[in-house]
């Protein structure tokens, strides 16, 4: 841990940095830690100072995490980012260890786990859990799985869509113009072998894609 002394932390719930600044404080209490809600802010602070980590939610307003995952390895490439997240490795944890990342954690993991991640990185190695190994090995089956086939972006607009968004929300929420989006949602179906957005619900929902909360 002694190359971790600057860690900046991004999660959009208050209480859920307390809690995670408490986690890394009661380890490791000469750390330095940065707090940030968003994306977008924690990409600005990427650009003008110097992280040893970044712990990032995967969900925050604006911009997704592996939205800044992508901008902050095109940016300093060497700096390693930890993603965190409410969904389980199936969903999200090889996509974005491909995108870069050093690791992917669930929120439910216990305490202990986030530590043992950190001590992982510090030595330039990834955390991956057995869950993301066996994963990894298997190398998903794009013909049992088309979802897979899906870039990150269009995964984003995918699950919006499958939530319920319209074509207008999804064009203000990513910054986008709206026959991107129609493109993206045109070319998401396609893939998917799908006709409609209700189908595109069911995939989802089929997949357990998607969770209760909403995006």
């Amino acid at each position: 841990m002694n190359k971790m002394k600057r860690i900046i932390l991004a999660d959009d719930h208050a209480f859920i940095r307390l809690g995670l600044i408490q986690i890394l404080k009661d380890e490791f209490p000469s750390v330095e830690i940065k707090e940030v809600a968003d994306a977008e802010t924690l990409i600005n602070e990427v650009k003008l100072h110097d992280w040893d980590l970044v712990i990032s939610d995967l969900e925050m307003p604006g911009k997704s995490g592996i939205e800044a995952l992508e901008q902050i390895k095109k940016i300093k490439p060497q700096l390693p980012v930890l993603i965190l997240s409410i969904y389980t490795e199936d969903l999200y944890a090889v996509r974005v260890l491909k995108a870069g990342a050093s690791g992917y954690m669930n929120k439910n993991a216990a305490p202990y786990e986030l530590i043992n991640a950190i001590q992982r990185i510090s030595l330039g190695r990834k955390y991956i859990t057995p869950e993301i190994a066996e994963k990894l090995l298997s190398q998903v089956n794009p013909v049992n799985n088309p979802h897979e086939l899906l870039t990150n972006k269009e995964f984003e607009i995918f699950r919006l869509l499958a939530y319920g968004k319209t074509i207008t929300q999804i064009a203000q929420m990513q910054s986008l113009a709206l026959t991107t989006v129609s493109t993206y949602r045109s070319r998401i179906l396609e893939k998917l072998g799908l006709s409609n957005n209700a189908e595109l619900t069911r995939y989802a929902i089929a997949h357990q894609l998607i969770s209760d909360i909403g995006p």
